[in-house]
């Protein structure tokens, strides 16, 4: 996932309320995308002006990631985090895939119906 600039608007509405980070985790995997917004240090997510601020910065993500969340079914994500002070992003991807182990092999009895 490609970083992508924050909108001149939402970063000095970020940076008035004393947030110096913010991040966006995206998952997904099973057709529909999820995003997870948090802002740092320490938001007051109980707070309504936070709140608020956490549903514009998603609306804001929605738009110009357009994460969707389809793939083949198993788990994954991206994370984007947005150093606000020093004016740097950093993209983080993870991936669940599956691992088989063998439990060995044992025989079985065929019972009538």
């Amino acid at each position: 996932m490609n970083i992508e600039p924050i909108t001149k608007s939402l970063f000095d509405k970020l940076t008035a309320n004393g947030f110096t980070s913010v991040k966006l985790c995206f998952s997904g995997g099973s057709d529909e995308g999820y995003l997870d917004v948090y802002l740092g240090p320490d938001a007051d997510y109980q707070d309504e002006g936070v709140r608020n601020l956490v549903e514009e910065v998603e609306r804001w993500a929605w738009d110009t990631y357009s994460y969707s969340g389809a793939g083949e079914g198993s788990d994954y994500g991206d994370t984007i985090e947005y150093d606000l002070v020093n004016r740097k992003a950093t993209a983080k991807e993870w991936f669940m895939e599956r691992s088989d182990r063998d439990l060995g092999e044992d025989g079985f009895e065929v019972v009538e119906d």
